[in-house]
């Protein structure tokens, strides 16, 4: 088994950030993920947000991987949970590959939390529990694994500022179109 860990801290408040991870896909840095659906949606009494979703993605392993596995199947699922935590403005979620899982298995953890000194920032928390099982090599292929999920994360975080950059442009556009059209109905109403 290996386990991989890393944090980042993200230059935005915490709820900016959920806003993101909420429209995380699609997006041009995972295009991986060709599909996401929602299974079930639910808010609890202590006004707590929980998803699971199935996503659907393109497993990019290595060659070296995909023939020691005897795989040729392009398409995986992925499990999907989350809890989302407006009062105590915290975000935990789990996932866990479907397909596959009787020879792989990783489950990732996320944790997203506003950071203990800064509230502009956010703390993200990621770890990943990686288990290859039934090949000779197991813990150099877990250490693969590690490689290509650690590149991945990268690009889940590049792709959450891109979510970030994208809505704060629509903010910006909608708000100059109010604009104008109030400058319009003004003048309008000066003839």
């Amino acid at each position: 088994m290996k386990i991989w860990t890393t944090e980042h801290t993200f230059n935005h408040p915490w709820e900016t950030v959920m806003k993101a991870v909420i429209q995380k896909y699609p997006n041009p840095m995972n295009p991986g993920v060709v599909g996401v659906d929602v299974l079930d949606r639910t808010v609890d009494k202590q006004g707590r947000l929980h998803s699971n979703k199935l996503l659907i993605a393109e497993w990019r392993l290595p060659s070296i991987v995909k023939s020691m596995f005897g795989i040729s199947q392009a398409c995986t699922y992925i499990q999907e949970n989350s809890v989302v935590d407006p009062k105590e403005r915290t975000c935990e979620l789990q996932s866990s590959n479907i397909t596959f899982a009787n020879l792989v298995s990783v489950n990732e953890r996320l944790t997203y939390k506003p950071h203990p000194v800064n509230p502009g920032k956010t703390v993200l928390t990621q770890e990943a529990t990686i288990l290859v099982r039934g090949v000779s090599l197991s813990s150099y292929m877990e250490g693969i694994m590690a490689s290509s999920i650690s590149n991945n994360a990268a690009n889940g975080r590049n792709a959450i500022e891109w979510v970030i950059r994208r809505l704060s442009a629509e903010i910006e556009e909608h708000a100059a179109t109010a604009h104008g059209t109030m400058r319009m109905a003004a003048a309008v109403t000066e003839k």
